[in-house]
Formats: structure tokens, C-alpha cells, sequence
């Protein structure tokens, strides 16, 4: 999402670098640079203009520190700065009663009733006992929904399908609560196209009845300063407690999420950032303001890691690794791992620097191109997948017919798999004399070899 702020960004701190101390005079270029990226990133115009107001009151006249050079104390100037704008710290949910009570509100299109059943999942993982409950009253279809993405999750969910009063589902759903031992209740309520005084009173009243721990506004990302707008006017009816801003993995250009907390004053606490149900991530303002910089998120990637990769795993595959083994199984596996956690272009954009390096990011796969690697890896038969060497033109040609590829595709993959397997025999040979610097070896070591199709 954060693409071409951050591209605009790094570039104007190249412009501090071997200058000996900031000044006004060098930082009012820079400055304007600055904010002619954040409003074309569709920033709020009152949030930019306080921004640049504070990073130019905290870089003008300060020494430079011996152990760092202008644009890095730069760096961290703005990044500083970003992270207070976006929220300093995580902000928790608060989940004191029993049972907890947690309203979604937003406009119809946002992700909510999606987002309900993820934030279930979320919470199931840290031990809690969900209810889902549908007061969506207006949209049978968004009822069928909660009830089939319930079912995906394991977590019970409360319908009444011919109620008219969402009090009176709202009254039944603690009763199913109690009955059932949940001790969370996440509500899902109904949407319009826009803001009106219908939709408003009849959360009002939900919220009246309910007494609930958490209201959290759900906010398109895509939708720009209007998703600000929009989450200002909730506030201001409701009193929300917080803001999950969905489809943060989109090509919009960012602006909402960071002017969103500033506006409102209300902080954001979840994040959505695939359309897959466990999509859905505490929001750190901290890791976000280093994205967006193109400092990486190198936190972030390893909590990834931990959750996707088990360490049995890891392990068996950093043993092979140091003896200089690797087959198309293990390519396969790893390819199944890095899928498992999330889009490539998410997780490579955690790393720092990366973003900034164009050359990197033309020649790394897509998604189409990992699901062509695992189509054509699943058409080889197991000896194959183990010596590679053995594949000749008819086996080409049958694994190609088998894959849905081209022959020259199969050539493709085998020829980087080859020289996958050179760079690993050469890690292994450092490894074995104590060289690795204590380098992971069974952590992402396939994304090395994955070619990038025409």
C-alpha cells in the first residue's frame, strides 16, 4: 500500500547525506518533499501541516550525534514523528467483563461481517471462547456468511432469522452465551452505502442495551480521506473505542491509515491484511511507521515465521542445508511454508531496504508465479522431486502437459533449482567451518531459488 510514499520518502533523505548538521536552510527542501508525499498519499492536508510543523521544530539546529550521519538522525526524526501520528503504541482490546462485549460498526462494503469472524479467530487463539451474532437484520446474505465463515473457524454463531429487533437478538445471544460458556461476544451489525440516521439509531440502541467493552469502527483503507470522514462522524455518535482499518494489502495509497488515528483521536488496534480468516493483526504503530520508511518490519516477519514454520521443521531443513542437501521436496515445502505466510511481496517488504531496491522487486516471483513452481513440482513423480538430473525431454514434456506449462518453463525452473543447489552447497561449506555468523540455515532458504516467469 505504502509504495510510493516510501519510495518519495527514502529519497529525500539520500538528499542529507555527508552534510555535517541540519539545518533550516537544507531542510526546507527536504520538508516540502516531504509533504508533497504524504498529500499525494491522500494524508489529510491539517494532519501533514502539524506533521512537518513538528519534525522541522525537532531537526532544525540539532547536533549530530558522533554515530550518526544527518539523514539518519533524520530518519529518525520523522519516524518518530509518524509513530506518534499513527499512535505511539499498541492499543489492546478490553476485555474485562463476562462476557466481554465487542461491537463492529462501519459502512456496508468495509469488511466488517468478514472482519467479525476473523477477530473470533484472532481471540480463539489466545484461549477465548467466542460467540458470533448476526444483527444484521437487513441482509439475509450477510447472515449466511457469518454463519459459513463460523463454521470454517469452529466458532458457534447466533442467528434469528425473522427477528426484527436487534435488542431482542441481542437479549437471546447472552442467553446463548451463558448457555454455551462463551465468554466473548463479538456483534456484527448492519451497514448502508453512507451514513444515515436510521443505521445510527438503531446502533445506538444496540449499544444502550448492550453496555459493551469495545466499539470498533471498520474502515475501508481503500476508500481514501473518506474513510477518515466517515470514522469521525461514528465517532462522534457512538464513541467508538478503536478503528481495525481493513484491506491494508490493497494498491490504495495509504493516506486513511495514517490520518485516521489523528483525526478521530481514537487509536487503530487491528489491521487486515490478506482476505484469508487469519488475516487480521494487532496493529503497531512503530513496526508500520519503520514500513513505510522502507526500514523493514524485521519483528513482524520473525513473529510470522514462528507461526507458520514449526521448528521441527525448520530444523530437519537446516540439517539438510548444512550437508549441502537440498531437493525439489524440500523447494516444495518451503514453498508451502512461505505461502502460509501471506502474499511473497508482504513478507519481502519486511525486510529492510528491500522496497527501496527496484532491481530486487522486478526480478522476485508473484502469486501466479509460485502457484505455476507448485503445479509443476506436484506433475514430477517423487524420484524426480529427489534427482532432478533424471528429467529428460519426454519427462519434460509429460510434466509440463501435467502442470498446464511450456517445456521452456520446466527448463526455466530446473536451471534456478541447479543454482539453488550450488548456493547451498556453498553455505554448507562455510557452516561446516563455523562461518554462518549463526545464520538461521532452515528459515527462508527456498526463496533464493525461485525463478520469475515471462
Amino acid at each position: 500500500m505504502f509504495d510510493n510514499l516510501t519510495e518519495k520518502i527514502t529519497n529525500v533523505f539520500k538528499n542529507f547525506r555527508g552534510k555535517g548538521k541540519i539545518t533550516e536552510d537544507n531542510i526546507q527542501d527536504a520538508l516540502r518533499q516531504v509533504r508533497m508525499a504524504l498529500l499525494e498519499a491522500d494524508v489529510n492536508f491539517k494532519v501533514v501541516k502539524e506533521f512537518i510543523n513538528k519534525v522541522k521544530e525537532k531537526a532544525v539546529g540539532e547536533e549530530v550525534l558522533k554515530s550518526l550521519t544527518p539523514d539518519q538522525q533524520f530518519i529518525k526524526i520523522v519516524h518518530d514523528e509518524l509513530m506518534s501520528v499513527l499512535g505511539e503504541t499498541e492499543n489492546t482490546l478490553h476485555l474485562t467483563a463476562s462476557p466481554s462485549i465487542i461491537l463492529l460498526v462501519g459502512l456496508q462494503g468495509s469488511g466488517k461481517t468478514t472482519t467479525c469472524a476473523k477477530l473470533a479467530a484472532l481471540l480463539k487463539k489466545k484461549n477465548r471462547k467466542p460467540l458470533l451474532v448476526a444483527c444484521d437484520i437487513y441482509r439475509p446474505a450477510a447472515m449466511d456468511q457469518l454463519k459459513f465463515l463460523g463454521e470454517q473457524i469452529n466458532v458457534p454463531v447466533f442467528i434469528r432469522r425473522k427477528e426484527t429487533d436487534v435488542t431482542v437478538i441481542a437479549d437471546e445471544s447472552l442467553k446463548e452465551a451463558n448457555r454455551l460458556g462463551c465468554d466473548v461476544l463479538i456483534v456484527d451489525t448492519a451497514g448502508r452505502l453512507h451514513i444515515d440516521e436510521k443505521m445510527m439509531e438503531e446502533v445506538a440502541r444496540l449499544k444502550k442495551f448492550l453496555n459493551p467493552q469495545e466499539i470498533l469502527f471498520v474502515s475501508d483503507s481503500m476508500t481514501g480521506q473518506d474513510a477518515v470522514r466517515v470514522a469521525d462522524e461514528f465517532n462522534k455518535q457512538l464513541a467508538v473505542t478503536g478503528i481495525i482499518l481493513t484491506k491494508l494489502d490493497g494498491d490504495a495509497r495509504g493516506g486513511a491509515a495514517i490520518s485516521i488515528r489523528t483525526v478521530t483521536g481514537k487509536p487503530i488496534k487491528f489491521a487486515g491484511i490478506s482476505e484469508k480468516i487469519e488475516g487480521l493483526e494487532p496493529f503497531h504503530p512503530d513496526r508500520m511507521a519503520s514500513r513505510i520508511l522502507g526500514m523493514g518490519d524485521i519483528v513482524s516477519l520473525v513473529e510470522k515465521a514462528e507461526q507458520n514454520i514449526s521448528e521441527e521443521q525448520a530444523k530437519k531443513l537446516e540439517a539438510k542445508l548444512r550437508k549441502g542437501q537440498f531437493t525439489l521436496n524440500d523447494f516444495l515445502e518451503q514453498l508451502s511454508q512461505i505461502k502460509k505466510m501471506g502474499p511473497l511481496e508482504d513478507i519481502l517488504s519486511m525486510i529492510p531496504g528491500f522496497s527501496q531496491i527496484k532491481e530486487m522487486k522486478t526480478m522476485m516471483p508473484g502469486e501466479k508465479d509460485l502457484k505455476k513452481i507448485e503445479c509443476m513440482i506436484q506433475s514430477m513423480t517423487l524420484d524426480e522431486r529427489e534427482n532432478p538430473k533424471i528429467i529428460n525431454g519426454p519427462r519434460k514434456i509429460r510434466i509440463s502437459k501435467g502442470s498446464g506449462t511450456q517445456v521452456t518453463d520446466i527448463n526455466q525452473l530446473l536451471k534456478q533449482f541447479e543454482q539453488s543447489q550450488r548456493m547451498v552447497k556453498q553455505m554448507s561449506k562455510f557452516a561446516k567451518f563455523g562461518m554462518s555468523g549463526g545464520m538461521n540455515l532452515g528459515g527462508l532458504g527456498g526463496l533464493g531459488g525461485l525463478p520469475k516467469f515471462q
